[in-house]
């Protein structure tokens, strides 16, 4: 299960409460304070391909659309 699998499931288990906790309590992807799922995209919440430097918190692709826009040139 991946990080978001776990909430398409809560459609059909909404109209049992007891059920829902259980199941929310279980299953629920716990909080990190460290690793690679903490560090996510500003602008569209990916995990892989984070920038860190500079305080971007942007993916590659969201940093390759926005770049100049920043004022980074791209040199050949």
């Amino acid at each position: 299960m991946t990080y978001s699998h776990y909430k398409k499931q809560l459609k059909q288990l909404e109209v049992k409460p007891p059920k829902y906790k259980k199941y929310i309590k279980h299953n629920s992807p716990k909080e990190r304070s460290t690793g690679i799922s903490n560090k996510r995209c500003r602008r569209c919440l990916r995990i892989r391909g984070h920038i860190n430097k500079y305080g971007l918190h942007l993916c590659r692709q969201c940093f390759r659309e926005i770049a100049t826009k920043l004022g980074f040139k791209k040199y050949n």
